[in-house]
């Protein structure tokens, strides 16, 4: 049973500690897309949260051969602060295709959660019983064990890639659903997802493409 311990908490632990892809889509016309360059929109209030992001992210795309620009380079600080209407987002993508773009990649956070797991569950999967008054009679203290919860913050990101060539009007090539844990480093929580997107992008053959 001690085995069977240590993988479930293998496990856990793994779990808890990066980003993973929950996922998926691609468009049939996004084969081997390769942008000129590409615009990286991190979706948030927090200046520093997404100067964080869009940096990251823009240094490993680089890293890949892939030109990438932070928005917090390439629009003023109040891009964030006021809503756009649909004229205003014909002028940026019209600003963008002068600027020599043909890419968006936008991420944002789509919803949050707090999740809890209780350990003692697991360290209890290694005992065995006879009978249901010994697994009844070992367990019933269970709601008094307020200590042995950890609790989490689980954030479901979006990340969607655009084309926005001249023919085409914001084309959606590829749109990827990544489970992170917050991490009480954001930097590390940031890498992670960051980390996971280029996998993603690069599997799929897009921005990333390997002659």
């Amino acid at each position: 049973m001690k085995t069977w311990y240590y993988i479930v908490m293998l496990v856990l632990i793994s779990s808890c500690s990066s980003s993973k892809i929950v996922n998926e889509w691609k468009s049939p016309d996004a084969v081997n897309f390769e942008a000129n360059k590409v615009l990286i929109i991190g979706m948030t209030q927090d200046t520093e949260l997404r100067r964080h992001f869009e940096s990251q992210l823009t240094t490993q795309l680089e890293r890949k051969g892939v030109i990438a620009v932070r928005s917090v380079d390439f629009f003023e600080a109040s891009f964030m602060e006021e809503k756009k209407t649909e004229d205003d987002l014909n002028e940026i993508e019209n600003q963008l295709l002068d600027a020599g773009f043909d890419a968006i990649l936008f991420s944002k956070v789509i919803s949050s959660e707090d999740k809890v797991t209780l350990m003692q569950a697991i360290r209890d999967f290694d005992q065995s019983f006879d009978s249901f008054r010994e697994d009844y009679y070992g367990a019933q203290d269970v709601f008094s064990r307020n200590n042995e919860y950890e609790s989490y913050k689980l954030h479901h990101a979006e990340t969607n890639l655009y084309c926005i060539c001249p023919d085409k009007e914001r084309e959606l090539l590829w749109k990827g659903n990544i489970d992170v844990v917050e991490s009480e480093n954001r930097n590390k929580s940031i890498r992670n997802y960051v980390r996971v997107l280029i996998k993603q992008l690069d599997e799929n053959q897009l921005l990333i493409v390997d002659l």
